[in-house]
């Protein structure tokens, strides 16, 4: 058979390629409330914040924090959401970082992180008879260092964080240093446990190393690190914990939690649990119900300036059902999702908490399963954990509905935006 044709260099002519065109994304799916979300005068003070960084008027940029399973621990699903929005009010900062590297295949948006002999140990995952100590939010229970112990953060080139903050259990504090300047950071805030304190750097850091005070005793107890900037803008962070409940939060210290509300002064908390809960065949809704409410009273004592928004489970299915609903018949959502996804909305309601309906939104029952085969998944094989497609789709659709019940708001007669009906 004769070989292609080669010109007189003896090279072979490129062939013609086809260029990559992403394909066209599903639709949202329908949902109950206005919009995706219900109990929108919820979040009447986040939007308050909104505006005025819009007018540019803050001398801080608006916080949103959201707290809760793998979706969130990925930062594929909020980093999308924190693209968008940063993309309308300007960016604030990376916001509040884990003390290292805390899982396998940890990978942040708008940053690296890499960690030479600077071990974390996870918190456990909460059990029956599960006995409580000193963890935050950011689920960090401790710290193996060595003398030459580095962690190094690589914030991306747009990202001009002015400020770098530290939190951590007093007296291991640790020395920071970039291309220019070195630091060791000082207490400006003592609390009930956590010493904090921060640095202004005079450039932008191309790249900030953390190592201990004293090589010769090089225990360190970072709770977190977290990157911002001065000014009006908005910051997005994600903490999350493979495998987490609402039981996991609930079983963090209070001191510490106070501690780090207090730091981080959040303007909106979501609270994005229920996956695991609805896979847990045992589930009581009765106790979840409980326990749900003990949590949104909890963060409207320790953060009172916090709007706050839960949103509602996402479609999961599992393997080996009978008559699934799923295309093969073999998959089909766990009873106790359903129990969950109930439960948030009518706690929601109850309690004047913002609701989003994460469900409805990609597409309602066995979406995970119409998503898993799409010529571009959306969803990964489990029929659970989305795609790097589907994350941006879905924290691209959140991102939306927030924006588009701000614009409402924003557009209605002050009599009415002040309204809470």
């Amino acid at each position: 058979m004769a070989g292609p044709e080669r010109g007189a260099a003896g090279s072979v002519p490129a062939q013609a390629q086809t260029p990559y065109e992403p394909l066209t994304a599903p639709p949202p799916g329908a949902v109950a409330c206005p919009g995706g979300l219900c109990q929108p005068e919820a979040l009447h003070g986040l939007f308050e914040a909104l505006a005025a960084t819009e007018a540019g008027t803050p001398d801080r940029p608006v916080h949103i924090l959201q707290l809760g399973d793998s979706h969130t621990a990925g930062d594929r699903i909020t980093g999308k959401t924190r693209a968008v929005l940063q993309g309308r009010f300007g960016d604030g900062g990376r916001g509040v970082l884990h003390p290292g590297v805390p899982h396998e295949g940890y990978s942040p948006m708008q940053v690296e992180v890499t960690a030479t002999d600077w071990r974390i140990a996870p918190a456990p995952l909460t059990y029956p008879g599960f006995e409580p100590f000193p963890v935050g939010m950011t689920n960090v229970w401790a710290l193996d260092t060595e003398a030459d112990s580095r962690l190094i953060l690589r914030p991306d080139a747009r990202l001009e964080a002015t400020e770098i903050r530290l939190c951590w259990e007093a007296p291991w504090g640790v020395i920071l240093s970039d291309e220019d300047e070195t630091w060791e950071v000082e207490p400006e805030r003592e609390g009930w446990w956590l010493s904090c304190g921060g640095v202004r750097p005079l450039t932008a850091p191309g790249e900030l190393i953390a190592r201990p005070v004293d090589p010769d005793r090089p225990l360190v107890k970072l709770d977190h690190i977290r990157l911002t900037r001065r000014g009006p803008g908005v910051v997005v962070s994600n903490l999350g914990m493979v495998g987490a409940t609402l039981a996991d939060l609930a079983a963090r210290t209070e001191e510490v939690v106070i501690d780090e509300l207090a730091e981080w002064r959040p303007d909106l908390i979501i609270l994005a649990y229920g996956t695991n809960e609805g896979f847990d065949d045992g589930l009581d809704p009765v106790a979840y119900e409980s326990l749900l409410r003990g949590q949104i009273e909890r963060l409207r004592l320790r953060a009172p300036g916090a709007a706050l928004m839960i949103l509602g489970a996402p479609d999961g299915l599992r393997s080996g059902a009978g008559a699934g609903c799923s295309a093969d018949g073999l998959r089909a959502p766990p009873p106790s999702l359903a129990l969950v996804r109930d439960v948030q909305g009518r706690v929601a309601a109850d309690m004047g908490v913002a609701f989003w309906d994460w469900h409805g939104r990609m597409g309602g029952d066995c979406s995970a399963d119409r998503l898993a085969l799409m010529a571009e998944p959306y969803v990964r094989g489990d029929r659970v954990h989305f795609t790097g497609a589907g994350a941006d789709w879905i924290g691209g659709m959140l991102a939306g509905d927030l924006l588009a019940t701000y614009d409402a708001w924003k557009a209605a007669p002050k009599s009415e935006a002040g309204s809470a009906d």
